[in-house]
């Protein structure tokens, strides 16, 4: 697919649906999305027949330099996230290389971020579902959550809320996650790698 230039970056936050996953550490894409939406200032609606919640908006300083985007969170869980986004992207016209999922990544320390162009899943069922929608060559942006401790199953630590430790610094983590976004879609991604990949 093809776009005109006018439309759209979507900006995917990645995460399960309903208020008993909010904090979970799963759940930082919805974090990062929420924040970009106030930053934006709106709220986000159900987008018609597609399984999410989207919030249309320009991120960047106000004139030339600003970028449309659509930021979305899937309603679906998590593992099944590709259906959501591949409406979107079909219904906004977005090529797939303006698409960018925020999620969390268990192989970095807790609030790393990496940014990146295609890859693989790495085990997480947001992406791999993402990928068997649409293939591999959309952005993500990995914010890190580290590795469960001790023989604490993946399912159960990724389900579970930051820890007190880790929410003392996880407002800061999630702001520096949205301002990675806002770089990557004004700057390209090079740019944003060289200020926010840590």
């Amino acid at each position: 697919m093809t776009t005109d230039g006018s439309a759209p970056w979507l900006i995917v936050g990645l995460g399960n649906p309903g208020k008993e996953y909010a904090a979970n550490r799963h759940n930082v894409g919805f974090m990062v999305a929420d924040l970009l939406a106030a930053r934006i200032g709106g709220s986000f609606k159900r987008a018609g027949k597609a399984q999410a919640h989207v919030l249309e908006g320009r991120l960047g300083p106000m004139g030339p330099g600003s970028r449309r985007v659509v930021l979305a969170k899937p309603s679906s869980f998590m593992n099944l996230s590709g259906g959501p986004v591949s409406a979107l992207r079909d219904f906004y016209k977005v090529d797939t290389a303006h698409i960018v999922a925020v999620h969390d990544e268990l192989d970095l320390d807790h609030g790393t971020l990496r940014m990146r162009l295609g890859g693989g899943d790495n085990g997480h069922n947001g992406l791999k579902s993402m990928t068997k929608a649409m293939g591999p060559d959309y952005h993500r942006v990995r914010f890190g959550i580290g590795r469960p401790p001790g023989r604490m199953q993946v399912a159960d630590f990724v389900l579970k809320d930051f820890s007190p430790t880790e929410r003392k610094e996880l407002d800061y983590f999630v702001d520096r996650a949205a301002d990675a976004v806002e770089a990557l879609v004004i700057e390209g991604l090079e740019q944003a790698r060289e200020t926010y990949d840590s």
